[in-house]
């Protein structure tokens, strides 16, 4: 028979835990990529006063602080430094990233987010992204939210085209253009794409672009309304917004 370590022989522990674990599997099977400090951002944004040392005892409990691996299939389912935007539509910064269908046909989505709230405004998806799609995207944009004072972008072929140099002047938009190789002179993007990749485009297979645009859509709700962000004092950018509107 296997000996006992005494230590766990003789002790029994006074606190219940059972609601930190259910709550934390809760959360984890809804957000398989986040970590500790978002888990427990979520917590804290529920009401729930735990202590930062007990609810991480919990989470190394259940092995949660071990890398998780692979993608999971969907259900079946009917220079220019960068700055502080003050004022929500002050700046937008866009990007492109690219992926692959399981059949290997791949797409592109068009990313465009606020500075200010760090909200995402939109993910265009498709296999091919023109300049005049991207026009077109953001025309809509600016019905809904108001006209950016300036676009913050790389040096992709899209955004260096003679028409979206003409629209952008039309509009009386400012394009500010990174230095090439300087990723992070688009620093708010280039976070938000790391994100949206480890918790879409790196944990899905997807057989049609369909499903992409079903997730993302999701997953924008939870970013824009439910998600505790860092960098705003654990806000989300929702709760940002309106902070800023209330106060002009």
């Amino acid at each position: 028979m296997a000996s006992i370590p005494r230590s766990q022989y003789y002790y029994q522990s006074t606190k219940d835990d059972s609601e930190i674990v259910a709550l934390l599997q809760d959360l984890s099977g809804q957000h398989p990529t986040y970590g500790f400090r978002k888990l427990f951002a979520y917590l804290r944004r529920r009401g729930k006063e735990w202590n930062h040392k007990r609810v991480y005892r919990v989470y190394k409990l259940l092995k949660m602080n071990q890398k998780r691996r692979g993608k999971r299939r969907l259900p079946a389912r009917v220079r220019q430094p960068l700055q502080q935007a003050a004022t929500v539509n002050q700046s937008w910064s866009m990007d492109f990233m690219s992926d692959s269908l399981m059949g290997v046909r791949k797409f592109r989505t068009f990313n465009v987010m606020d500075d200010c709230t760090r909200e995402a405004l939109a993910i265009e998806i498709d296999t091919s992204l023109s300049s005049k799609r991207i026009i077109r995207a953001l025309e809509g944009l600016i019905v809904q939210r108001g006209k950016p004072q300036v676009i913050r972008t790389d040096n992709g072929p899209e955004f260096t085209s003679k028409e979206f140099e003409w629209w952008c002047k039309e509009q009386e938009i400012e394009i500010q253009f990174i230095q090439p190789g300087r990723p992070m002179q688009n620093g708010y993007i280039e976070r938000f794409n790391r994100v949206y990749r480890e918790a879409i485009l790196d944990a899905y297979l997807f057989t049609d672009i369909r499903e992409v645009r079903a997730l993302t859509k999701e997953w924008m709700e939870e970013y824009n309304q439910r998600r505790p962000h860092e960098a705003l004092q654990n806000q989300t950018p929702s709760e940002r917004k309106q902070q800023i509107l209330s106060l002009t």
